[in-house]
């Protein structure tokens, strides 16, 4: 994993690769697993010693990805865990990854520190466009802080003609 502040991204758009769900074991929050539990069975998930996974497919993807012609898409949605909904962006509250002038971002009274996963190829570099730095992005603050739970910018969405 290789990250980059904020504010050299332009742009991030979801291009539907399934690259999060190959590279990327899932952390799960306890009421994320029992919530997947519930409805899918405990052998969709995996017990560490300090967390809970979602358990890999024998291809090492994860098990809820759908690949639809050359897309794939998540069957978690509804319930998509917030590693999956946060991902590319890590929010912190101290800038772990240095740069720190360029991964600052205030939301509010606070002061976080942004960085993005260079592994996604949705993601744009530039000069951040004003949509993207008080839009998309916030988006993604306000999910880390449990502020937004719905999805709007920072998902993939089905177009229905």
């Amino acid at each position: 994993m290789n990250f980059v502040p904020w504010q050299y991204i332009a742009d991030w758009k979801c291009n539907t690769c399934g690259d999060c769900c190959k590279l990327y074991s899932v952390v799960l929050a306890f009421p994320e697993w029992l919530q997947i539990t519930k409805y899918f069975g405990a052998e969709k998930t995996i017990a560490g010693l300090d967390r809970l996974y979602i358990k890999r497919s024998s291809d090492g993807s994860c098990p809820f990805v759908y690949r639809f012609a050359d897309s794939c898409l998540c069957g978690l949605q509804k319930m998509k865990p917030s590693a999956c909904r946060q991902w590319p962006f890590r929010v912190l509250s101290e800038p772990k990854f240095g740069d720190a002038d360029h991964a600052a971002y205030k939301h509010g009274t606070l002061k976080l520190f942004v960085y993005a996963d260079t592994t996604c190829s949705g993601l744009r570099y530039g000069s951040p466009r004003w949509e993207f730095a008080n839009s998309t992005l916030r988006e993604f603050v306000e999910l880390t802080l449990g502020t937004r739970q719905v999805q709007q910018k920072t998902t993939h969405q089905l177009r229905h003609f």
